[in-house]
């Protein structure tokens, strides 16, 4: 499989995001990819828009439907949300969209800061298999993987993003929720 380079796949995504900014407008990056991806963004939205735009980060691991099973990972990091979430427009921002358990999760932790107007989803890709009523609103691209297939996303020290695809083993493939492609 020819993969797409992540850098154009988040121009795509910035195209679309872009009208989407208002004033009430705030991004919030998830754990670990999304994170990465919205700190992009940000940095161009507010270079094009000449204005601060609120964001925060989020990580969804103590909130997850699967926490019993999958335990406390190593590498967790704190959420912050430095601003008022009622009645905001929030952004979510995620790498790769696989479930929607880890969207779903996120939902739920964002609930716990106050209650959002709106709330949408972006996607730096979309690998299909959903499992809740959860879909991305914007969407660099739809590539499908195989259940045994996972993506992974990477960032150098230059902070330019690359893509690759890794195989999961038979039983990490029947849990379609784990190895971040969720």
């Amino acid at each position: 499989m020819i993969l797409p380079d992540p850098e154009q796949l988040l121009d795509q995504l910035y195209h679309q995001l872009k009208p989407r900014i208002h004033d009430n407008t705030a991004l919030v990056g998830i754990y670990t990819g999304g994170v990465w991806l919205m700190e992009k963004l940000l940095q161009r939205l507010q270079n094009d828009l000449g204005r601060d735009i609120a964001h925060g980060k989020l990580n969804a691991s103590m909130y997850r439907d699967d926490y019993a099973r999958r335990g406390m990972k190593t590498t967790v990091q704190p959420g912050h949300i430095p601003f008022d979430v009622n009645d905001r427009h929030i952004i979510l921002v995620d790498d790769i969209f696989y479930t929607g358990r880890t969207v779903r999760a996120v939902i739920n932790e964002l609930f716990d800061y106050g209650r959002p107007g709106l709330i949408e989803l972006a996607a730096l890709i979309n690998r299909g298999g959903a499992q809740l009523p959860i879909r991305p609103d914007m969407v660099g691209a739809d590539i499908p993987l195989q259940p045994h297939q996972a993506f992974e996303l990477s960032i150098n020290t230059q902070g330019r993003l690359s893509l690759s695809v890794t195989e999961t083993k038979p039983a990490e493939a029947a849990s379609p929720a784990d190895n971040g492609a969720n």
